[in-house]
């Protein structure tokens, strides 16, 4: 994507200035790049926020309507994000070149409306390419005999789990735990983002803070409360909700 970017942009800035040519109009070379490739970095700098939407709100049948109003919504901030940015360092630029950068010309809600109809187009190609890596990372994770390892990050030090080995994932704050029978891993996220990458590997939802292995369950014991009691593999017991009761006992196990 980084690399289409940059040869739209420069593309674009070349030719403004082959239309100021056949216009006849006075050149000024730098100007063009100026612009479009301040537009280009914003853009650059927004676009990994689109996966973490993603992970939160993955794109399924049932939260299609929900799925197409957020980002409908979230179309008019990232507009405002993306100008602002490109102003800035187009400021930035001219300040350094001993010149001065108006961007509204005294009309600012008629120039937002005008580059968000274009940052509308670009906020849709910049979905589309990552809906389309974070599918291929789902069904590739349901794939038999795929590789399934997975990737966190305990402090500055990138570990690679088999799922087999995980136990549970709970949450923790701001943070979330990956149990295994040999260690505990802390790793900054939510259990939220976490559930659409674990649930293809076997793992289900036991509580609303807690994902368990359904491989690792060897009894669900109900409670007088009404909630269950889970025995892992490894001898522990944890407590899981009466709401997630049917998955834990119809999810097939990894």
């Amino acid at each position: 994507m980084a690399a289409l970017g940059f040869a739209i942009t420069t593309v674009n800035a070349t030719s403004v200035i082959m239309e100021w040519q056949r216009a006849g109009h006075p050149i000024i070379y730098w100007a063009p790049f100026v612009w479009e490739f301040s537009s280009y970095f914003a853009m650059l700098a927004l676009a990994p926020l689109f996966w973490l939407v993603l992970e939160r709100l993955p794109p399924r049948r049932e939260n299609l309507p929900a799925f197409v109003a957020l980002h409908a919504g979230l179309s008019i901030p990232y507009s405002l994000v993306h100008q602002t940015g490109f102003v800035a360092l187009r400021k930035l630029a001219y300040a350094i070149l001993g010149t001065t950068y108006n961007f509204t010309h005294g009309q600012p809600l008629t120039t937002f409306f005008y580059e968000w109809r274009k940052d509308l187009l670009g906020y849709l190609i910049i979905l589309a390419v990552y809906w389309y890596f974070f599918s291929r990372e789902q069904d590739a994770a349901r794939k038999p005999g795929a590789p399934r390892r997975i990737e966190i990050r305990d402090g500055a030090t990138a570990v690679f789990l088999d799922p087999q080995e995980i136990l549970r994932v709970e949450a923790a704050g701001n943070y979330v735990e990956f149990y295994t029978a040999s260690k505990t891993h802390l790793v900054r996220g939510t259990l939220a983002a976490w559930e659409p990458r674990l649930s293809p590997l076997g793992f289900v939802r036991a509580h609303r803070s807690r994902i368990v292995n359904r491989a690792r369950i060897r009894a669900i014991k109900p409670t007088p409360s009404g909630d269950v009691m889970l025995t892992l593999d490894d001898g522990s017991e944890i407590a899981a909700s009466r709401r997630y009761r049917t998955g834990l006992e119809t999810s097939p196990a990894l």
